[in-house]
C-alpha cells in the first residue's frame, strides 16, 4: 500500500533527502503535505513537483506569496500558515506517515500531535524527545503510534537491536550499552584556546555531512551529540550510564550496540542521510536510497577516540541535564537555541554558547516536567534567561569583536 506523507520541514536538508528518496519510489510514497517556515521559493518548487494537497508556512505574508506563485502555475495546493496549521497536517486523516524534520522547539507541537493521532512518525526532530521525553513516549504508547528514528545514529542503533526487544517494560535483552558515534565536527583537533576566535563560517563547515546552519553549529560544539544522548535514553529505554559517545572522524560507523556476551554490532554506510531515511520510510522492507555502496577498501582505516570535554563542554552539559531530569533538558535545548542564534548573528563568540547554556541551567530551578505546560514554561523561561545573558555579554564589549565567555 502506498504511504501518504506529511513532511514537516521540507526545505531543510532532511526534507531534501526525504523528497529525493520519495521521488525514486513513486509507487510506494506520495506527499499529502509539505511545510516550510519562510523559504517560500523552494517550497513552491517542491509543490510543483510533488503536488501536495496542503503546504504550510510560518506567516501570512509568506503564505500569500506562495499561494500566488502556485496559482500562477495552475497548482491546486492549499496554502496555510502557523502552528495550528502544522498541527492540523500532522494529525490529518489523509496521511499515515509524518516525517518530523522541523529544527528546534518549533517541531514539538506538530510532532506530539502526530503521536496523539497514532501516526507512523519518522523522527528527525530530536527536540521533541529532548524537551518532553516522557510525555512524548507516553503519547506514542497510549495512541498506538509507530516511532522510527531518522537521525543516523539512532537509526543505526535501531538496526542493531534485536527485533523482538521489549522497548517498554524492560531493558533490551542482553544489551549492555549503546555507543553513539560522532565525527567531532570541524574543530576536533584544534586547541581549545583557539576556539574563542571561531567564526560562523568556520563553524558551519562540517567535514562529512551537509546540514543546516543551526545543526552544523551544534555539531561543532557537540551539543548535537549531547541532545542525541538524551534522545537515545527515551528511544531505547536505557539510562544515561549505558549510553556512550565515541568520536569517529570518518562517519562510516553510525553507531553500535554492545551486548553482554561481548559482541558489538555496528551499522555502517556512507555519510548520507538518505540511507536512514529510506530505511525508516520503507521499514521493515529495504529500498534503494540512491546512496553509493560503501567501499571499505577505499576508506582503508577507521579510527576512534574519546571526546574531550574541555573542547566540547556542551556535550558535558547535555549529559548533566539528562542526569538531572525534570525540566533540565528542555531548558538546555532552549538556552542553546538562543545562544547559537546569537553566535550566528555574531553577537557572541563560539565558546560563549556553552557559557550561556551553563548559566541558564544554574539559574533556573529544576522542577518536574509533569505536563506539556511545564515543558513549555521551562522553554520560555530558559529563553528569557538566555536572551538576558546574551545581552549582558554583548553590552560588556560594545563595538568589540564577539566575546568568548
Amino acid at each position: 500500500m502506498q504511504k501518504r506523507l506529511t513532511l514537516l520541514g521540507s526545505t531543510g536538508s532532511i526534507g531534501d533527502s526525504t523528497l529525493d528518496v520519495v521521488a525514486r519510489h513513486p509507487d510506494r510514497f506520495s506527499v499529502y503535505a509539505l511545510s516550510a517556515h519562510r523559504n517560500g521559493d523552494k517550497l513552491v518548487a517542491q509543490c510543483l513537483k510533488f503536488q501536495p494537497e496542503v503546504a504550510v508556512v510560518g506567516d501570512a505574508e509568506t503564505a500569500a506569496r506562495v499561494a500566488a506563485a502556485l496559482r500562477a502555475q495552475g497548482c491546486k495546493t492549499k496554502v496555510t500558515y502557523g502552528t495550528d496549521a502544522l498541527v492540523d497536517v500532522a494529525r490529518a486523516a489523509q496521511c499515515d506517515t509524518v516525517v518530523a524534520a522541523i529544527v528546534g522547539a518549533a517541531g514539538l507541537a506538530p510532532t506530539l500531535a502526530a503521536a496523539r493521532a497514532g501516526k507512523r512518525i519518522l523522527l528527525a526532530n530530536k527536540e521533541a524527545l529532548v524537551m518532553s521525553g516522557q510525555i512524548f513516549m507516553d503519547a506514542v504508547r497510549d495512541h498506538g503510534a509507530i516511532l522510527l528514528p531518522v537521525d543516523s545514529e539512532h537509526n543505526a542503533v535501531f538496526q542493531c537491536l534485536p527485533p523482538c526487544a521489549d522497548k517498554e517494560a524492560k531493558m533490551h535483552g542482553g544489551v549492555s550499552k549503546i555507543i553513539l558515534t560522532a565525527s567531532g565536527g570541524p574543530f576536533r583537533t584544534r586547541e581549545p584556546a583557539t576556539l574563542v576566535n571561531v567564526t560562523p563560517e568556520e563553524a558551519v563547515k562540517h567535514p562529512n555531512w551537509a546540514m543546516g546552519r543551526k545543526i552544523s553549529v551544534d555539531s561543532a560544539t557537540m551539543m548535537n551529540k549531547g541532545l542525541e544522548v538524551i534522545e537515545a535514553h527515551w528511544l531505547f529505554n536505557l539510562p544515561g550510564s549505558r549510553i556512550e559517545v565515541l568520536i569517529h572522524p570518518q562517519s562510516v560507523i553510525h553507531s553500535m550496540v554492545s551486548y553482554a556476551d561481548g559482541s558489538v554490532l555496528a551499522q555502517l554506510g556512507n555519510p548520507d542521510m538518505r540511507t536512514p531515511i529510506a530505511h525508516a520510510l520503507a521499514y521493515p522492507e529495504r529500498v534503494d536510497s540512491g546512496v553509493a555502496p560503501l567501499d571499505l577498501a577505499q576508506i582503508a582505516s577507521l579510527t576512534f577516540e574519546k571526546p574531550d570535554f574541555a573542547r566540547f563542554p556542551c556535550l558535558a552539559l547535555a549529559i548533566q541535564a539528562l542526569e538531572a531530569g525534570g525540566i533540565a533538558s528542555a531548558a538546555l535545548n532552549a538556552a542553546n537555541e538562543i545562544a547559537v542564534e546569537a553566535f550566528l548573528e555574531r553577537r557572541i563568540g563560539f565558546m560563549a554558547i556553552g557559557g550561556v547554556v551553563e548559566r541558564v541551567l544554574n539559574a533556573l530551578p529544576n522542577t518536574s516536567a509533569a505536563s506539556l505546560d511545564d515543558v513549555l514554561a521551562a522553554d520560555a523561561n530558559a529563553r528569557r534567561l538566555a536572551s538576558r545573558f546574551v545581552a549582558e555579554l554583548t553590552a560588556s564589549a560594545p563595538g568589540a569583536e564577539p566575546i568568548a565567555h
